[in-house]
């Protein structure tokens, strides 16, 4: 997701999508300490993509200030 697209959200959706990336990103260590196979390239994914929502997130914030 990129950041046009999340710009065009509402804050409570990008609470919402930020709380699922933290469930995935949770779900994807749990999955790499048990020893399953990995494709690298998520972990790198979900944390770039949670930068974003809170780099959204804040520029909202300081929109409504």
């Amino acid at each position: 997701m990129n950041a046009q697209e999340l710009r065009g959200k509402s804050v409570d959706d990008l609470q919402n999508e930020l709380v699922k990336l933290h469930k995935e990103q949770f779900q994807l260590r749990m999955q790499k300490g048990s020893g399953q196979e990995l494709r690298g390239n998520e972990f790198k994914r979900v944390r770039r993509t949670i930068a974003r929502v809170k780099t959204v997130l804040n520029e909202k914030a300081q929109a409504a200030e």
